[in-house]
């Protein structure tokens, strides 16, 4: 690549992302429901999964928002062939509230596959 571009200004790896906030890494949970790739959400999917209302504490809590995320998204990964995936998640928020996202399986710092979960609207 440096041929083509000339030497890497400046690089702003996952790992820094991550350290950063930026990304906030949810490869654990994601285990447990089945995603063996390294995963994280964008902080704007964090933001809505913490944005509980008052009626629904007790009821819900960010844990399980993220577990229907990652739920909902192994299944449709399993059909899907590409390496970008729309999905909706359905979430209770006071009425039932249509959240629409996007993941994206990637070559990481080191050109490791690793799946990353945003809005539709962010790369």
């Amino acid at each position: 690549m440096e041929d083509l571009f000339g030497p890497v200004i400046y690089r702003y790896t996952r790992e820094q992302a991550i350290e950063d906030g930026v990304l906030i890494d949810v490869s654990e949970l994601a285990r447990e429901a089945g995603i063996l790739v390294p995963t994280a959400i964008t902080s704007a999917v964090q933001s809505i999964i913490s944005d509980i209302p008052k009626s629904m504490i007790g009821m819900q809590d960010e844990v399980g928002r993220l577990w229907d995320i990652l739920s909902v998204f192994a299944l449709k990964a399993r059909a899907s062939t590409g390496n970008t995936l729309f999905f909706t998640v359905i979430m209770p928020h006071g009425r039932y509230k249509r959240l629409e996202l996007k993941s994206m399986i990637h070559g990481g710092d080191n050109g490791e596959a690793v799946i990353t979960i945003m809005l539709p609207n962010e790369d």
